[in-house]
């Protein structure tokens, strides 16, 4: 029996390191995958280490240095390598715990989205009948309305500010999570697995969680990562709007919204957030075209 089990476990991890590697495999031959996730990586680093990374605090004001240019143009500072904005805040120090807001924002709104759709599909797909028509009709409902929109309605509802604005944009992108979780398990709902798996006694529960979702979280992988970008996207665009992070936050969008009156005689405090929020957004799309690529067999080619 020992030989036996230690055999199972053996091939157990040798199929999981086989998997692993073909994963990357596939991953690896877009390049531009491999791009985004390396500008992902460095943005989850500048986001932990921060306070090591920032040159000030990003709310310190220097009240002689108004507007100072970047290092590199006349009048720039060493001090301020990417200049300071209209009250002295030095623009690198504020890009950088900016990161931090982008992230928490990614990984709140997609947590949200992800779970609240992944029981709602599981629900609708599993049961189907009345139940899978109501709710797959509100989902309708709400995909019906432009996302940005629905979410700026939300957001006047219940309140500017960066925690309402993540609860906004979550309900906006919970049904995408909805409708793929439904559609992957009304096609593994009939496999043969699944059938054993209720023959042998298992729970309505258990073949929803245990049974069934395991199998179909590769393409809510993949949305995950493109709704991640979507939400930093957005959220910046509430913020620009003056309904998402306030004040003096560095969010990426709250400082271009502060420095849009500046465009002409200072436009650095509005290019550098923009680059920021650019760059983000591409990289992390990026890489989610290469886990679609890794994990659609459809995709594969020798």
């Amino acid at each position: 029996m020992t030989d036996a089990s230690t055999t199972v476990k053996v091939s157990s991890g040798a199929i999981r390191r086989q998997m692993l590697k073909d994963f990357w495999f596939y991953f690896s031959r877009n390049k531009g995958a491999v791009i985004g996730l390396f500008v992902f990586i460095l943005l989850v680093l500048t986001a932990v280490f921060a306070p090591v990374l920032a040159p000030y605090n990003p709310a310190t004001q220097f009240r002689d240095a108004l507007l100072v240019p970047p290092v590199w143009q006349d009048g720039g500072s060493s001090r301020f390598l990417l200049g300071t904005d209209a009250v002295g805040r030095d623009l690198l120090s504020r890009l950088i715990y900016g990161a931090q807001y982008s992230l928490f924002i990614g990984i709140v709104v997609v947590g949200v989205a992800l779970i609240g759709g992944i029981i709602i599909g599981l629900v609708a797909g599993f049961y189907g009948g009345w139940v899978d028509t109501v709710i797959m009709r509100v989902m309708d409902v709400i995909l019906a309305f432009p996302s940005l929109l629905l979410a700026l309605v939300l957001v006047a509802v219940l309140g500017p500010g960066l925690t309402n604005a993540m609860i906004a944009i979550a309900i906006v992108y919970q049904p995408h999570f909805a409708r793929l979780t439904r559609a992957a398990v009304m096609s593994e709902k009939r496999r043969e697995y699944v059938t054993a798996a209720r023959v042998a006694g298992a729970g309505n529960l258990r073949l929803m969680f245990k049974t069934i979702l395991p199998n179909c979280l590769a393409p809510l992988i993949v949305q995950a990562t493109l709704s991640f970008s979507s939400a930093i996207l957005d959220a910046a665009a509430l913020g620009f709007l003056g309904m998402g992070a306030q004040p003096p936050a560095p969010e990426w969008g709250t400082m271009l919204a502060e420095a849009r009156e500046f465009i002409t005689r200072a436009p650095w405090v509005v290019t550098f957030p923009g680059l920021a929020i650019l760059i983000s957004v591409l990289a992390i799309n990026l890489m989610g075209d290469g886990l679609r690529d890794a994990f659609d067999p459809k995709l594969k080619r020798s």
